[in-house]
């Protein structure tokens, strides 16, 4: 395999074998780092300042008492390095969640009554009886494991059909709206 004649271009053939032999040699190797990269540091190193960045001066001590040291937050924890965390709450002011709406008046006022739905007859009652009814059965039938008979399949599936299409059959058209033309524009 590693003997490939010279390709186009005057570029020498890989020599697999040795790509190979190289590749076994480094397995386990971490590789170095680009350059200009910065070391790894363990978590436990992360608090502390960069050995290249100068720390800032500590502020002067005021006179009075000694303040209590603030709790060291635990390293590991995403929470620590969250903005915020570890700093004085600031004193919130009011905000957007703080704003309560005026009471409205109920001069003028409207309250829509109910809406009264017409009365189901026997007929649409049956066939949303059918057109529900129909699937579940057949739902029922494979999730209990029953044996599919002829009857039950023309259960489920005549019901939904005869009762979709009895729906259907039984829509009205509206008042007599095909007698409108609608292509006329406005009308005076």
């Amino acid at each position: 395999m590693a003997e490939h004649e010279e390709s186009s271009g005057g570029v020498p053939p890989l020599d697999e074998e040795a790509a190979w032999a190289a590749i076994v040699a480094g397995y386990g190797q971490e590789p170095p780092d680009p350059p200009g990269a910065r070391p790894f540091r363990p978590i436990e190193n992360l608090m502390l300042p960069e050995e290249d960045v100068k720390p800032e001066p500590a502020p002067e001590p005021k006179p009075g008492p000694e303040p209590k040291p603030a709790p060291k937050p635990e390293l590991g924890s995403s929470i620590t390095f969250a903005p915020g965390v570890g700093a004085p709450a600031p004193t919130p002011g009011p905000g957007p969640r703080d704003h309560t709406p005026a009471e409205p008046a109920d001069e003028g006022h409207f309250v829509p009554p109910e809406p009264e739905l017409p009365e189901a007859d026997t007929t649409a009652k049956f066939a949303w009886l059918a057109v529900v009814g129909g699937p579940v059965l057949l739902l029922l039938a494979v999730l209990l494991q029953w044996d599919m008979t002829w009857w039950l399949t023309t259960l489920g599936i005549g019901g939904f059909l005869g009762g979709f299409a009895t729906l259907i059959a039984r829509m009205s058209g509206g008042e007599d709206d095909d007698d409108d033309d609608p292509g006329r524009g406005a009308v005076v």
